[in-house]
């Protein structure tokens, strides 16, 4: 019986130290969780500033350089444009382009074949008669040899006038295409400055009344007021 009450005696004694050793060892382990835990915490807070100082930013929204559009219109027709993304405009570079090249080809050849015929006619050369192409109406083939001398002046001015008339278109189109070779540079130095401009239509007007106050010559007056907002 003595020994029943020993053992119980000595497990009473031991389960509390044994209890307090367990929770001391679950508490260091909590605490060295803890630790853990809170370390990779802030090892990952480290590691994802990091990343984020190494991402790239965001992409800012594009502005075009004005000095860079001019350059490149001035280089190249239509490239202004297209470094300014505004690619619609495309169709009416090369249009007008097209236009004058056109005009400056018709007027040439026009220009340089009435110069021909009009010397043609007034050197008395019979070989070159080139003029006979030009013989419509009164002026016929057949009866040149039978031109009086009015004739042979006014079929002379004609071809004059119709050489001159088409120097002059020919010098217009040389005009008119530097124009517009000047014109698509400006519109891409126009379009860079202001490509960031606000032109949404949110306009509005208002009419209200309005006080004038009595001042030394002026008596005091009502009035309407118009303000404009954009």
């Amino acid at each position: 019986m003595k020994r029943y009450i020993n053992l119980t005696a000595v497990l009473f004694y031991f389960f509390p130290v044994w209890c307090m050793a367990q929770a001391v060892d679950f508490s260091e382990k909590d605490s060295v969780s803890v630790t853990e835990k809170f370390l990779m915490q802030t090892d990952t807070f480290r590691v994802d500033s990091l990343v984020n100082e190494k991402q790239p930013a965001a992409s800012e929204k594009f502005k075009p350089n004005s000095k860079k559009a001019t350059i490149f219109a001035a280089i190249c027709p239509g490239l202004g444009q297209i470094y300014n993304r505004k690619y619609w405009k495309l169709p009416l570079v090369y249009g007008s382009f097209i236009g004058c090249i056109y005009a400056i080809s018709w007027n040439g050849n026009q220009y340089h074949d009435y110069r021909k015929a009009y010397v043609d006619f007034i050197d008395d050369n019979p070989e070159t008669n080139s003029w006979e192409d030009y013989l419509y109406g009164a002026y016929g083939r057949e009866d040149v040899n039978n031109w009086s001398a009015d004739m042979i002046r006014n079929f002379g001015t004609a071809l004059k006038s119709a050489r001159d008339y088409h120097r002059r278109n020919l010098e217009l189109s040389y005009i008119v295409t530097v124009g517009i070779y000047a014109l698509w540079i400006i519109d891409a130095y126009v379009d860079a400055q202001l490509f960031d401009f606000d032109i949404s239509p949110d306009l509005s007007m208002r009419v209200e009344p309005v006080l004038f106050d009595r001042t030394a010559s002026n008596a005091r007056s009502v009035g309407m007021q118009l303000s404009f907002a954009f």
